[in-house]
């Protein structure tokens, strides 16, 4: 009896103590709830995204559903904006979809987020950051395959 309840206090010790590390792993100190892809160093300084064509290219075929036949496609060049309380770049991006139906979704705007020179998130709502962007036609996007 003595020795069963040792094995199992071992056992609930080492599940509490390994479980410990991961639970680090789920808090963020900038106080952020969106994932990002890339580390980010905190750094005001960013370098310039220069090939920021190609990893919004790269990206885009996997984020849309359908990345065939996009339509009004417009993209701005890359501004420094402050997301989040950190100095950015920011590309903007304008694009209608196929939705899931094959029918096209009115045309939407995003902001595409460069830490350290790549790509690092979408804006879904980049109003603010997009306030005021020059976009220019972006063909690529429209000629886009699977």
């Amino acid at each position: 009896m003595k020795q069963r309840r040792l094995r199992t206090s071992s056992k609930l010790a080492a599940i509490l103590l390994l479980s410990m590390p991961l639970a680090g792993c789920l808090t963020s100190d900038d106080g952020g709830s969106s994932t990002t892809f890339t580390d980010d160093r905190g750094v005001a300084n960013q370098p310039f995204p220069d090939r920021y064509r190609d990893q919004i290219l790269a990206f885009m075929r996997t984020y849309l559903n359908n990345p065939v036949g996009v339509r009004e496609a417009g993209i701005a060049e890359p501004v420094q904006r402050t997301v989040g309380g950190r100095l950015r770049y920011v590309v903007c991006l304008r694009y209608s979809a196929k939705d899931t139906d094959g029918n096209y979704r009115p045309a939407r705007e995003r902001g595409v987020l460069f830490v350290d020179g790549r790509l690092d998130r979408i804006l879904d709502n980049a109003a603010e950051p997009c306030a005021g962007a020059s976009y220019a036609a972006f063909p690529d996007l429209e000629k886009m395959a699977r």
